[in-house]
């Protein structure tokens, strides 16, 4: 009778930049959702403070993502650690990056 081998893969676990740069997109998503919401209850015055704050934040956020991006892409060089965090964190900051530069494009 063949001998059975067992084998037991151990967990890795996530890359941290690869956290840190998902922990970037959120941030960014949530700065678009804050920017929204304080355009909302301003009901689209044209107020130079309220739009200098709205656009201080987008150009933030823009910030934020895309060194989310550079993060994520950097977190792939960690060794024996899982990149499934990393793939997501940026992909998903290369897309909010080129969302919000698309954003700012049309707005100017």
């Amino acid at each position: 009778m063949a001998k059975r081998y067992r084998y037991a893969f151990a967990q890795r676990k996530p890359a941290k930049k690869g956290i840190f740069a998902a922990a970037l997109a959120g941030v960014s998503v949530g700065l678009f959702l804050l920017a929204v919401l304080i355009s909302f209850f301003c009901e689209g015055e044209t107020v130079l403070a309220v739009g200098a704050l709205i656009g201080g934040i987008s150009i933030f956020a823009i910030f934020l993502s895309g060194y989310g991006f550079i993060q994520g892409l950097q977190s792939f060089s960690e060794e024996n650690r899982s990149h499934t965090v990393s793939m997501v964190s940026a992909i998903a900051n290369g897309i909010i990056t080129v969302g919000w530069l698309a954003l700012f494009l049309i707005g100017v």
